[in-house]
């Protein structure tokens, strides 16, 4: 594969870990922590410090993945960005991570084309009421049993991808009893932009989705817990970002409801969503802070919400924990102010009702099956 980063993005990274005193040799264990050992012990040792960073760097920018499906650039920036906390050398390490856990999943570049968002959502925010009902946290605990990681293996022309065909991470969960949703980018398990990888054909795409694993309440890595086997990819569309995957067997567990319509946000509302998601392939995560839309059209939603790569395929949920949107992405902006600060990402999601619509159109029985589960959900609810 072609490098995450450019010689020019590696020594802006080289330079910031230097600057901020990372380069000691006694903290090159701290920005190794996560990568595998085996890995680990494969990389060259250098007795200067700066040139054991550069090393390390230029090593870990030529490996896609490990067999883990993990990404050891990825972590090492993902650690170097925690133990950070001067502002120019963060943005460094926090742009370089996002390019390359972009890259890593197979992110489209999702915004591309648009104009640079320039709304600003000012500091009213603090003078209304942000508490929710107790029934929220069990709400959100139901709705958390639905979601899944997932680990998709590559394949081309019929046969597992080498070298370097380990499995790529995302996001999935349960729009029907076995029906499972996520990215159609995620089920492609292709790096992305710079790989020169193509596509996977349609043969290859549903070799992936039967091989696809998804494993439900892995909460924590103190408790293994069984992987849902696919039996086949039934829809999928590239533009809109999904893909849906039948399940071997029902795991037993409920549904997510989608919302009754698309997300509308007019001037001055505050809207806020939340992602349960399993960023990085790691443990389930919940983002409930910092979460605020701040537009949405007929097609997507964008939200100020925190993702991370493996992210993909994660339900963007209202505070009913009912899905609007379908995350497919991540992008860097500039002079984009939330809450009086300025941020550096803006996530979009596709509304549901524009999977459904397209679903309706182009699969039918998928969309019937869908619609009949989600009825049975609210009648299960007493809704």
């Amino acid at each position: 594969m072609n490098a995450y980063l450019s010689p020019d993005e590696i020594r802006r990274v080289l330079d910031a870990t230097v600057e901020t005193g990372l380069a000691d040799p006694a903290v090159r264990p701290l920005l190794l922590d996560g990568i595998m050992p085996r890995y680990r012990s494969t990389l060259p040792l250098n007795p200067a410090p700066g040139r054991q960073v550069h090393s390390d760097l230029n090593e870990m920018n030529r490996v896609e993945r490990l067999v883990d499906g993990s990404v050891p650039l990825e972590i090492w920036l993902r650690n170097a960005v925690a133990e950070t906390t001067e502002a120019e050398p963060l943005t460094v390490f926090q742009q370089a991570l996002d390019d390359v856990a972009r890259q890593a999943g197979g992110e489209p570049d999702v915004l591309a084309g648009l104009p640079t968002p320039a709304s600003e959502i000012k500091e009213q925010i603090v003078h209304r009421d942000d508490t929710v009902p107790i029934g929220f946290l069990r709400g959100g605990e139901l709705a958390g049993g639905a979601v899944a990681r997932i680990k998709v293996p590559p394949y081309q022309g019929g046969a597992p991808l080498q070298p370097n065909g380990f499995p790529h991470s995302g996001t999935g969960w349960l729009i029907a009893p076995d029906l499972l949703v996520t990215n159609h980018h995620v089920v492609n398990a292709r790096t992305g932009t710079g790989t020169g990888r193509p596509a996977a054909d349609a043969e290859d795409l549903r070799l992936q989705a039967r091989h696809t694993r998804a494993r439900f309440d892995y909460d924590t890595d103190e408790v293994e817990t069984e992987e849902a086997t696919v039996s086949e990819l039934v829809a999928a569309d590239a533009e809109l970002d999904y893909a849906v995957l039948r399940l071997t067997a029902e795991p037993s567990r409920p549904v997510l409801r989608l919302a009754d319509r698309p997300l509308a946000v007019a001037t001055g509302d505050f809207v806020a969503v939340n992602i349960i998601q399993h960023p990085g392939g790691q443990p389930k995560r919940v983002a409930l802070r910092n979460n605020l839309v701040y537009e949405a059209d007929e097609n997507d939603v964008r939200y100020f919400t925190d993702t991370r790569g493996g992210s993909s395929g994660s339900p963007v949920l209202t505070d009913d924990w009912r899905v609007v949107a379908l995350h497919r992405g991540t992008r860097r902006v500039e002079n984009v102010l939330f809450q009086g600060r300025t941020t550096a990402f803006v996530n979009v999601g596709t509304q549901m009702r524009s999977v459904m619509r397209h679903l309706e159109t182009s699969s039918p029985g998928i969309h019937a099956e869908i619609e009949t589960a989600q009825q049975a959900a609210q009648r299960g609810r007493g809704e």
